[in-house]
């Protein structure tokens, strides 16, 4: 693609319009400001070189100018002197220098007239690239921002998701069995077995007694058997 195919599609181009119709503005707008910056540099480079033509021409045509007025001062020495056939071989010549100075002077018009045509092209290119960069800024703080966003979100959604509050359950679950056990232990080492701590000796008074009762029993179980 030629550089003014270049320039034309970009300066046509609506940078607003593609960024929002772009699956990735952000990747887009960067391969255009690199295009922008491209086009930019080959447009100074041909400026420059037109720049140069046109300081070669102007030299040119001033050499020439003065030439034809060298030639024009001849003409009328000779005609001081009396020497028409040389005051019309010098105004031949002058007259030759004048129709070279005049299309030397038509192309050093069409020259600067490029060089102004690429001042013109370069400053709305610079005006487009500035555009763009603008636009790029406004996209990365949006970028940054939407990331801050979604970045908080994701945390905020941890810590209120369904799995963390399930395990903050079963951790307080936990807590309150121990509690639980903790509060069992110190009960059941209050409580001391009627056995416990007894000595051999009440042992067999009680089996003693144990024996009397059994006795008793037998008697009244005698008595109202014969009772009967």
């Amino acid at each position: 693609m030629g550089i003014f195919s270049r320039f034309r599609d970009i300066i046509h181009s609506n940078i607003n319009a593609m960024l929002d119709k772009a699956e990735d503005p952000e990747k887009l707008i960067r391969l255009m400001i690199q295009e922008m910056e491209e086009t930019l540099v080959e447009l100074k480079a041909d400026c420059a070189r037109t720049m140069a033509q046109a300081a070669k021409s102007g030299r040119e045509l001033a050499a020439v100018r003065e030439r034809a007025d060298r030639w024009g001062e001849k003409a009328e020495l000779a005609v001081d002197k009396g020497r028409e056939d040389l005051a019309r071989e010098a105004l031949l010549e002058k007259r030759a220098l004048e129709t070279r100075t005049d299309a030397l002077a038509g192309e050093q018009a069409a020259i600067e007239g490029m060089v102004a045509a690429y001042r013109e092209d370069i400053g709305r290119l610079e005006e487009k690239l500035a555009s763009a960069k603008e636009r790029q800024r406004t996209l990365l703080h949006r970028h940054l921002r939407a990331t801050g966003k979604k970045r908080a979100r994701e945390d905020m959604s941890r810590v209120d998701s369904t799995e963390a509050l399930l395990r903050f359950d079963e951790f307080e679950s936990r807590i309150e069995r121990l509690e639980a056990e903790a509060e069992l232990a110190g009960s059941a080492s209050s409580i001391r077995r009627p056995a416990e701590g007894e000595s051999l000796e009440a042992r067999f008074d009680r089996l003693a007694a144990d024996e009397d009762v059994e006795r008793e029993l037998a008697r009244l179980k005698a008595r109202r058997a014969g009772g009967e």
